[in-house]
């Protein structure tokens, strides 16, 4: 993030006027939508931080993506934001909203890298054993596929590391190897 205070100014108040008007919901939902656009597209987050182009043309472009899309209030957050010149940091305003929204809702982001597609079986069995482990609630289980990993899988939350990866075994067994912790040091 290149401006993650002025992101989180932006974010905070967004979250405060969605939760005066009691559609944090909706604005969460519309968060998402934009933030799969700027995903997805990495033009349109070209086009909004391009000096060249003009507000009145990035207003009237915005509104024809997100047309039907999102609330009305959340239009109008970001054209306040285009008419302000704020427009670039509407990538990283959204993430900031994203986080700011989870913790309002106390909800825990896990990132589980495995090799190949976990089952549900095994999505929901991870997230039993987190809950029984830990004091953590309302997890969001994010998956990621890495087939560098092999076999096994890394799990990611609130600060920790659990690498139960074959990878991981694998350069620890060439650490030892390299270290030659078996043989004496001959001086």
């Amino acid at each position: 993030m290149l401006h993650p205070r002025l992101a989180g100014r932006y974010a905070k108040s967004l979250i405060d006027l969605a939760l005066e008007r009691n559609e944090l919901a909706q604005v969460h939902r519309d968060t998402l939508f934009l933030q799969s656009v700027c995903k997805q597209s990495p033009e349109f987050v070209n086009l909004l931080r391009s000096p060249v182009v003009n507000a009145y043309k990035k207003e009237s472009i915005l509104t024809a993506i997100t047309k039907g899309n999102i609330s009305e209030m959340t239009l109008e957050f970001c054209k306040l934001l285009i008419r302000k010149g704020r427009e670039s940091v509407l990538p990283e305003i959204i993430s900031a909203f994203i986080e700011q929204y989870n913790k309002v809702k106390e909800i825990h982001i896990v990132k589980l890298t495995t090799a190949q597609p976990p089952s549900e079986a095994l999505k929901q069995e991870i997230i039993k054993k987190i809950e029984a482990e830990t004091p953590i609630r309302n997890i969001e289980l994010q998956v990621e596929v890495n087939e560098e990993l092999i076999g096994g899988f890394v799990l990611e939350f609130d600060g920790n590391l659990v690498d139960a990866s074959v990878l991981r075994d694998l350069r620890d067994i060439q650490k030892q190897f390299r270290d030659n912790i078996y043989v004496r040091n001959i001086r």
